[in-house]
Parts: structure tokens; C-alpha cells; sequence
């Protein structure tokens, strides 16, 4: 009995040496271990070094360019043009008369009356050396065209007119009008004698009838209403500076059978 009791503690005796061999060993790698490991410290990793910021350059401001004036540019020479021969002259066209300075020069009976020149609708251009030892010749003028009073007188003289072609007279109308509206008003009312258009107060001012008029307290320059009866050669026969309407007619009539013939 005993023998086998021996036998069985000899195994455990092993076990248990084996065991505390391993532990010994184990703490004996651990501790050579420790010992390599602090033997062999572990290089501190290399701290990259700052960069060292690169000194920057210092701009050199550029010089300015001096700006190159501009060369002038030379003035372009003048050509001096070769004179053309000079070519014939036309005829010289005649040039507008100037406006008639106002005159109160009105003629009297007994002068020789003022020459005229006048253009009317039907395309003559009336003149007193016209009617020279021929006609006597009722000169009148009038402010408008187609006005009250301008109308009145106008139609008067034309129901009269067989008196004044008895008698050896022509009556010519004239006002500043233009041919064109003493066309149309010698239509409007069948006027048969002519009316000359002094556009430009010339032959009013010769006889002394433009000049500065006043109506309603506005003054204003104008053609005074005015008649002159102007016998065959040509002299102021009777004068009406300043007309009224009505029964001038019948007053020139008297003066024309006064002249006999």
C-alpha cells in the first residue's frame, strides 16, 4: 500500500516543478525582455525641422516709364490749288430789293407821277410809260385783300368800271399782296381790272402811302388808303390821301369828266 501511494505523488511532484519551471522562465524572458527593450530605447522620432519662411523680396518699384510725348504731327501742307480758268459770267440775276424805308413825300397835283413797275395774276407787269398819251389811269391803294372795307371798294369800282372805259381810264388796284391772293379775290368777286402786288412796298413808299399806322392802340407799319388819278401824260391829276369808301367812287368820276378829253 504504500509503494502505490509513492508511485502517484511522483507524478503530481512533476507537474508541479514543470509548472513553476515555466513561471520561472516566463518571468526570466520578461524580465530580459524588459532589459533589451530599455537596453535599446526608442529613438524620439525626428521633429521636422520649421521651415524657415523664405525672406521675401523686396519689390524694387519699377521706374515709370516716362510717357513719350506724341510727335506732334506736322500740319498736312495746303495744296495750293491751280486756278482754273475763269468761266464766262452768267448774266447777273437781279437782286431782291430791299424792304421800302417808310415816306410821307406824298405827290402832289401837278407832278409828274412816280414811275411803277407792277406784277399781277394774269402775268403782266404793269407800268404807267404803259398807258403814256393813251389812258388815264386811276391809281389805288388798298391795305388787304378780301377785307371789309377793301372788298366794299374793290366791287364799287368794278360796278362803275363802264363809266371809267368811257371816259378813257383804267383803274389798277394795288396792295402788298402777291399775285396768287390777288388772284383768288379777283375770282371771288369778278373783278375784271388789274391788281398789281408790291410785295415790297416800292411803288406805296414812291407815292408816299407806307409808312407807321395806329388801330386800336397798337402801332404797326401798313399801306394808308389812298387814290390817285394820273391823266395821259402822265401828271398828277387829283390826289385822295386818306379815303373813305364810300362815294369815292363816284368823287374820281367827277374828276376824270373835269379833265375833259
Amino acid at each position: 500500500m504504500a509503494k502505490k501511494k509513492k508511485t502517484k505523488a511522483k507524478p503530481v511532484a512533476k507537474k508541479t516543478a514543470k509548472k513553476a519551471a515555466k513561471k520561472v522562465a516566463k518571468k526570466a524572458s520578461k524580465k530580459t525582455g524588459a532589459k533589451k527593450k530599455a537596453a535599446k530605447p526608442k529613438k524620439a522620432p525626428k521633429k521636422a525641422a520649421p521651415k524657415k519662411a523664405a525672406p521675401k523680396k523686396a519689390k524694387k518699384a519699377a521706374p515709370k516709364k516716362a510717357k513719350k510725348a506724341a510727335p506732334k504731327k506736322a500740319a498736312p501742307k495746303k495744296t495750293v490749288k491751280k486756278a482754273k480758268p475763269a468761266a464766262p459770267k452768267a448774266a447777273a440775276k437781279p437782286a431782291a430789293s430791299a424792304p421800302a424805308a417808310p415816306s410821307n413825300h406824298v405827290p402832289h397835283v401837278g407832278d409828274a407821277a412816280p414811275n411803277f413797275c407792277l406784277p399781277t395774276d394774269d402775268g403782266r407787269v404793269l407800268s404807267l410809260g404803259d398807258f403814256h398819251g393813251k389812258k388815264n389811269v386811276l391809281l389805288y391803294f388798298y391795305p388787304k385783300d378780301d377785307t371789309p372795307g377793301c372788298t366794299k371798294e374793290a366791287c364799287t369800282f368794278q360796278e362803275h368800271l363802264p363809266h371809267f372805259t368811257s371816259s378813257d381810264t383804267v383803274i389798277i388796284g394795288v396792295s402788298p399782296d402777291d399775285v396768287h391772293s390777288h388772284s383768288k379775290f379777283r375770282q371771288k368777286y369778278n373783278l375784271t381790272f388789274a391788281l398789281g402786288a408790291d410785295t415790297d412796298n416800292r411803288v406805296a413808299t414812291d407815292y408816299g402811302v407806307w409808312g407807321e399806322k395806329s388801330m386800336y392802340g397798337r402801332t404797326f407799319m401798313g399801306i394808308t388808303r389812298a387814290s390817285f388819278l394820273i391823266n395821259k401824260h402822265g401828271k398828277i391829276a387829283a390826289v385822295w390821301p386818306k379815303v373813305k369808301v364810300e362815294g369815292h367812287s363816284e368823287e374820281v368820276q367827277a374828276a376824270i369828266a373835269a379833265l375833259g378829253h
